[in-house]
């Protein structure tokens, strides 16, 4: 479904004003709405996101700069840009405005080219302030690190599919990473300039997570309104992402399923369904194939989510990225805690490289950390090292690997047999998992000692 025009609030108690500026900016292919007062504002504010609202001053009972007051609790994130109007504005009225945090102040009689220029720039101010405070984020969030063959083929499958609008299902161990993937899907996307929001479907109780996601109305005991905007409603424009999604009950499940069918849902104990436009990616770390047979997760959901799949290898399975990762993680928490720069040494990241990293990426994370804490001295041993022997991948003895070299080489040679089996042998389909050209796998291939399926 293709996205709606920007979404503007037209917010005055005139109707002919209401009218003409609805049809001004409709003609600019903007998604109109139009009411009549402040509390009417604030209650479809609650309702839905907009990004620009055009707000008259002098309105019944809550006046302009009492609902601009209003519009600025809402978090930064769901806060549309704010163009004041009215007939009989004064400099003291206009400062007061723009101290509450308005975009912009115009005066009545408004023509067409006043109106969808302060439109147009009041939208850009939010989609730039938006963007800065994604780049904040993303400082939290780096590129996929590592020169493995799992990875490179991982960001070769990032540049051929994040430019779509398919849906995409990752799945991957705890820890590998799922959401850095789902990140770098939306930043790469037509849709970067949108909110990436995330549900934990893990996390959230299942009491709540209908709310969490659907968002609610309710009326008070008091007979005041209590109104939640859902988490799909405010990806609206950009990605959604399910994180654990095969940890969602059966029941919630049938929900998402219609709100993916039909663009549009329902929040809990409201009358009127809200439309939305939102790119969904999915994660788990289960096996969806063998939930379907237990019963636990619908298949036709399934098929709606697995349209690209994506498979986060494991640590084990890219042991030669372990060393740039470390080291990476080393720098961030260095910067951070303000000390001074650490490296590994060789016996230090032969022994990360045999452990086998039940956690992952996350794991590894976690040890540099407080390595940085707790070790003052710039060198790293294999001694400062808090790993459990017993955790180890293989001993040295057994697997008869003599250097860091036969380690990286052995991990390389099982994923490469392991795409050939997935592919019932066929080089050229197994290259293209790989990010590898056809040449260059049969090459490596005869390196490794691999010979091809006749």
């Amino acid at each position: 479904m293709p996205a709606r025009g920007p979404k503007v609030l037209i917010v005055d108690d005139e109707p002919s004003i209401r009218q003409s500026l609805r049809g001004v900016l409709m003609d600019e292919s903007y998604d109109c709405t139009a009411v009549a007062s402040g509390e009417e504002c604030v209650e479809a504010l609650n309702r839905e996101s907009y990004e620009v609202v055009l707000l008259d001053i002098w309105l019944p009972k809550m006046d302009g700069l009492d609902t601009l007051s209003r519009i600025q609790e809402l978090p930064a994130a769901e806060r549309p840009a704010v163009i004041m109007i009215s007939g009989h504005g004064n400099i003291e009225t206009a400062v007061k405005a723009t101290k509450l945090g308005a975009f912009d102040f115009v005066e009545k009689p408004l023509t067409i080219e006043k109106v969808t220029v302060v439109v147009k720039n009041a939208l850009q101010q939010r989609r730039t302030e938006l963007e800065l405070q994604m780049l904040r984020e993303d400082t939290h969030w780096p590129e996929l690190i590592g020169e493995s063959v799992p990875v490179k083929a991982l960001r070769q499958q990032l540049k051929l599919m994040a430019g779509t609008n398919g849906r995409v299902l990752i799945y991957g161990e705890s820890g590998t990473g799922k959401e850095l993937v789902a990140r770098a899907l939306h930043r790469s996307s037509q849709r970067a300039n949108g909110p990436f929001v995330e549900v934990n479907c893990a996390a959230i109780p299942e009491d709540l997570i209908e709310s969490e996601l659907f968002g609610h109305r309710r009326i008070k005991l008091d007979g005041t309104a209590d109104h939640k905007i859902g988490k799909l409603q405010k990806a609206h424009g950009g990605t959604f992402f399910l994180d654990e999604v095969g940890d969602m009950s059966l029941k919630t499940q049938a929900k998402v399923l219609r709100a993916l069918d039909e663009h549009r849902f329902e929040p809990v104990g409201a009358p009127q369904s809200i439309q939305v436009d939102a790119r969904v990616i999915a994660a788990t770390n289960k096996n969806l194939e063998k939930e379907i047979e237990r019963g636990n997760f619908r298949e036709d959901l399934f098929y709606r989510l697995n349209v690209i799949p994506f498979t986060v290898p494991p640590l084990r399975e890219r042991v030669e990225d372990i060393p740039l990762l470390a080291a990476h993680f080393l720098r961030e928490f260095a910067l951070a805690y303000g000390r001074k720069p650490k490296e590994l040494s060789d016996d230090a990241i032969e022994v990360l490289s045999k452990y086998a990293w039940p956690g992952n990426v996350r794991e590894l994370r976690n040890l540099m950390e407080r390595i940085v804490i707790l070790h003052p001295q710039r060198r790293i041993e294999a001694r400062h090292l808090p790993l459990d022997a017993s955790r180890a991948r293989n001993s040295k003895p057994a697997d008869g690997f003599g250097s860091l070299h036969d380690v990286k080489e052995a991990a390389e040679r099982d994923y490469i047999l392991r795409k050939l089996e997935e592919t019932s042998g066929n080089v050229s389909r197994a290259s293209e998992l790989l990010g590898l050209e056809r040449s260059n796998l049969y090459r490596k291939m005869r390196a490794l000692g691999i010979a091809p399926k006749e």
